[in-house]
């Protein structure tokens, strides 16, 4: 890279070298360096492989299969797994690998031939001990190869699995270096010293020189032959080499290239032994090596996969070349300087920047670096010292605005003044005063104002200083460093450090807006009017928009990443971009208008946008806070985007913004019971039959996109056990423990880093089978048994229960017994005893009162006596026999309710109505003397407390049970008042029929009588 003097132009105090140098053009090319691609680089120092990678490809599932002098391995991006067929190949050192069209893994090794498809692997016996590499399938779907048995070699094909050779007349088929199939189906290929055009009867042969060598094979757009030769591309045209390019490196590392590699963009790839990675594109040449961070200079091996990245196997390990959306460039594409300190695109569609070491000038592809002089030495590029350090940074600081007129004048600001720079020539205005200068901006009419830190606001028109406005003439301590002219109004809207934003005019403000009036808070970093007329404002705590004097800000609340927005920039398509420290952000139109439409109508919770972030993966490198100088990012006319990071320059061109549409294939890799794998395609009938008694359940998958395998997100669900999908964010594994026996099936689903979902996805079924406990016949073996336990302690329960039962039953019989014994005796001592006494009372009475004179006092009272006895006597008769009925022992139950019911109407004269079954006469004689208690008790207190005028007694035997029940028409009474005078006979009712486990049944209401019923057993 060489540098020439242009002649400078001196102006007051300042001087500005042009110090001029070509390099590539870093904005119109469709190809970017080799440098410009995002590198990703996986070492076998760091365990990635156990030796040196010899060859790539990609079979149809999307697995990276990759041959290594130790065997093959199988790579999806994050991590490899040796292939279990390892040890069934003829020899585990891999020269070369080809995924057929058909889905078919070739595999070429040092002592033979193999291939595998579907599970199933085939080696070839015609190979066997030879060493076969430089695999390519042609159009016709026929495998060719090379097969050396060292000193001799033969070329061969294999069609529809035959196998045929030639060359063991030793014309070629040792020496062949590559082969080459053209856009014709025409088979080329190379050895040292000539090129082979195929033709299976006559091939022909095209010497070169002996001094030259041929490295690979190529052809250019009109579809003629190229050829590497030692360093150089010859075009072979008439059978004649041409030579039409030379590589850098000739003399050396380019000496030795074993692999080329045309990608779809046309770039041409080339990896040799000890010279790295060499890179052609539009008709330039970078280069890669291990210096720049390639795995290693001995390169084995190029491929490209299916979403365009680019893969080279080295000695050393494995490098991944990706395309990125936004590119980087720094000083490898002729920045002067990493730092930048503000970008502006000229309408001549060149782009000018302020860097910390002075003004860079890109325009058709070349740089032109004017440096700022004596501040830096004009020309110097040795290396930097800590003095020239600290001059680059009080450089940086000084100043570093950039501004175009309306004239296609460049401004820039210095350190001790401003100029602008005009045909190729600086000018120095003395006028103006340099510094630190963070915006300058203009009007239609070709006036400047320039934020001055120190100095405020400077109004320059025709190259004079008109007014100048201090800061705190506007009311302000800090300083604006954000300005633009209201293209309606011809004011000047300023943001400043401090947070708000102001509109002057004629050097007084006119209006004034802060976080009260909804402005986002923190500095104003970046200002930019939208197509229908509102202002912009990126500030630290958000993007706020100004129209009509009403101001909306969106921020993270409303959607986006974060808050701190550094510059906005509205696409030709009407998508707005923000920058900000999580990432670029590009806010699609239609999004941002539903959020404006809403936000304007002023609805309490404002729409949420949906955004689309770029990060690091995307080329994007953020910055915590947006520079001090303007402006922070510009849009050529060709529509790119170019902007600054920390170092460097970025560009974007939002028509091409990668986009990954490709659906990521989904794969479930192993599932793994208890730290036992089990293979998922090893499954019999559809199913992965695993042990009983799983505790520790893993599930690995993968999903098959290399673009960027971080940014790859996963899904998944059990069915049989999650009722919703989980999100696994990047994670490739699934864990449970302690499933239960049965049939599951899990679902895998991902998406690629544009966030476009395979939702299909991968599934296994698979089996927990159960322990002998968790069967179904165990299962209902164990509840018969329960059952039966269960059953076996009911019928042991009852029995108890029934002698219990019984034992009460006789008890209480007994009790009964005794009771009406106890009952006949009394009734016996009053019949025999008391009775017969007061009748012999009575009879002496009667003597005394015949001895007695009839006129005799006495004899009245002998009479009241006499009497009184009598009376006497008939209670303790009743009493007796209703202690023992001697009607109840004689003629049994029902006869005795008859005559009871019979005397107890002639006594009290209310009606009794009795119906009596005399299958109840064979009733035990003390459940029948319960059941005349019963009676005598409900009669008893209907004469009492009821006023009946009619009673109703039915005696009823029916199965085995014997029932009674009185009914009278009385006043009734509440049920609830049991517990009173009436209450107490039917509580002791209801006593007499639990004694013999029967029931007792009971009916009244106040008005409607009462009825009286139990049913006990029969006995």
């Amino acid at each position: 890279m060489r540098e020439r003097t242009r002649p400078v132009v001196l102006r007051a105090a300042v001087a500005l070298a042009m110090l001029t140098w070509c390099s590539r053009s870093f904005a119109s090319n469709p190809t970017p360096d080799v440098s410009q691609y995002a590198h990703t680089e996986w070492t076998v120092a760091d365990g990635f492989a156990k030796g040196a990678i010899y060859s790539i490809a990609q079979t149809p599932d999307g697995y990276l299969w990759l041959g290594t002098e130790f065997g093959v391995l199988r790579f999806d991006g994050v991590r490899t797994t040796p292939w279990e067929s390892d040890r069934l190949l003829p020899s585990s050192k891999i020269a070369s690998l080809l995924a057929g069209r058909d889905g078919t893994l070739w595999i070429g090794t040092s002592k033979g031939l193999a291939s595998w498809k579907n599970g199933k692997l085939t080696v070839y016996a015609e190979f066997a001990g030879q060493i076969t590499d430089r695999l390519l399938e042609d159009r016709s779907g026929a495998i060719w190869l090379r097969a050396l048995t060292p000193p001799t070699g033969k070329l061969c094909a294999i069609r529809n699995g035959s196998v045929r050779c030639w060359g063991e007349d030793g014309r070629f088929g040792a020496r062949i270096t590559t082969m080459y199939e053209d856009r014709k189906g025409q088979l080329w290929f190379g050895e040292p010293h000539g090129v082979w055009q195929w033709n299976q009867s006559a091939p022909r042969f095209y010497p070169v020189g002996t001094d030259k060598f041929v490295q690979a094979l190529d052809e250019d757009a009109d579809g003629v032959l190229l050829v590497l030769l030692s360093g150089t591309i010859q075009r072979l045209v008439d059978g004649t080499l041409r030579e039409v390019y030379r590589l850098p490196g000739a003399s050396g590392q380019l000496t030795t290239v074993v692999e080329a590699l045309r990608d779809r963009d046309g770039t041409l790839w080339l990896g040799a032994l000890g010279g790295g990675l060499t890179h052609l594109h539009d008709r330039r040449i970078d280069q890669f090596s291990q210096s720049d961070g390639l795995s290693s200079d001995s390169v084995a091996g190029l491929f490209q996969d299916r979403e365009g990245n680019i893969w080279v196997a080295t000695h050393g390990g494995l490098d991944r070349f990706r395309a990125l959306p936004v590119t980087p460039f720094t000083l490898q594409q002729g920045l002067s300087s990493l730092r930048v300190l503000s970008v502006v695109a000229s309408t001549d569609g060149s782009i000018w920047l302020r860097t910390a070491t002075g003004v860079d000038h890109w325009a058709d592809g070349h740089v032109t670096t004017y440096r700022e002089s004596p501040d830096l030495s004009s020309g110097s590029q040795a290396r930097v010292t800590p003095a020239d350090e600290d001059t680059v940074n009080s450089l940086a600081l000084s100043g570093g605005a950039l501004f175009q007129d309306v004239g296609g004048r460049v401004w820039v600001s210095t350190v001790r003044s401003i100029g602008y720079f005009d045909h190729g020539r600086f000018h120095v205005v003395p006028s103006v005063p340099g510094g630190r200068v963070h915006a300058i901006t203009g009007d239609r009419d070709g006036d400047l104002w320039v934020a001055h830190e120190t100095r405020g606001l400077l109004h320059v028109a025709g190259e004079r200083l008109v007014d100048q406005v201090s800061w705190a003439r506007l009311g302000h301590a800090d300083y604006a460093d954000a300005l633009v002219v209201d293209p309606s109004t011809g004011g000047l809207w300023l943001g400043f450090f401090a947070g708000r934003i102001e509109f002057v005019k004629d050097g007084e403000v006119r209006a004034s807006y802060g976080p009260a009036e909804g402005l986002a808070p923190g500095r104003v970093n970046d200002f930019r009017f939208g197509r229908d007329g509102a202002l912009w404002a990126a500030g630290e705590g958000g993007l706020s928009r100004l129209k009509n004097g009403h101001i909306v800000t969106l921020s993270s609340r409303g959607g986006l990443p974060c808050d701190a927005a550094h510059w906005t920039m509205e696409d030709d398509g009407g998508d707005f971009w923000v920058s900000m420290p999580c990432g670029l952000v590009r806010i699609a139109r239609a999004e941002l208008e539903a959020w404006v439409s809403r936000a304007g109508a002023k609805q309490p919770e404002p729409r949420t946008v949906a955004v689309t972030v770029f990060g690091s993966s995307d080329g994007v490198r953020s910055r915590a806070n947006a520079g001090p100088f303007s402006p922070h990012v510009a849009k050529a006319i060709d529509g790119r985007i170019w902007f600054f990071p920390l170092e460097g320059l970025s560009v974007m061109d939002p028509r091409h913004m990668s986009f990954n549409s490709m659906l990521p294939p989904v794969n479930v890799e192993q599932i793994t019971a208890d730290r036992v794998s089990y293979d998922p395609s090893s499954a019999v009938s559809g199913r992965v039959r695993l042990p009983p008694l799983v505790r520790d359940l893993q599930i690995d998958y993968t999903a098959l996109s290399f673009v960027a395998p971080e940014k790859i997100r996963f899904r998944y669900k059990l069915e049989g056990l999650d009722g919703d999908w989980q999100d696994a964010a990047n994670r490739r594994q699934a864990f449970y423990t302690n499933l239960r026996p049965g049939a599951y099936r899990f679902r895998v689903m991902a998406s690629n880093n544009s966030g476009v979902w395979n939702e299909a996805g991968a599934s296994v079924d698979f089996a927990i089978a159960p322990a002998y406990y968790q069967t179904p016949w165990f299962l209902a073996l164990s509840v018969v048994s329960v059952l039966a336990m269960i059953w076996t302690g009911h019928r042991v329960r009852l029995r108890i229960v029934e002698k219990h039962q019984r034992e009460i039953s006789a008890l209480n019989e007994r009790l009964m017994k005794a009771q009406e014994q106890e009952r006949m005796r009394i009734a016996g001592e009053l019949h025999d005893g008391v009775m017969q006494e007061m009748l012999a009372v009575t009879m002496m009475l009667g003597t005394a009162k015949r001895r007695i004179p009839g006129d005799s006092p006495a004899k009245a009272t002998i009479d009241t006596a006499q009497e009184k006895m009598i009376r006497v006597g008939m209670d303790l008769r009743q009493l007796s026999h209703g202690l023992h009925p001697p009607l109840l022992q004689e003629a049994g139950l029902p006869r005795a309710v008859e005559g009871y019911c019979e005397q107890f109407s002639a006594s009290t004269g209310v009606p009794v109505s009795c119906d009596c079954d005399d299958g109840a006469r064979e009733l035990s004689p003390g459940a029948a003397l319960t059941l005349f208690r019963v009676l005598q008790e409900a009669l008893g207190n209907a004469a009492k407390y009821a006023t009946a005028t009619r009673v109703t007694v039915r005696l009823t035997k029916f199965d085995s049970q014997v029932s009674m029940a009185i009914s009278d028409n009385g006043v009734g009474f509440d049920p609830g008042r049991l517990g009173t005078s009436p209450g107490l006979g039917l509580i002791m009712m209801r006593e007499r029929a639990s004694q013999l486990h029967g029931r007792f049944e009971l009916e009244s209401a106040p008005g409607r009588g009462t009825s009286v019923r139990i049913v006990i057993p029969f006995r």
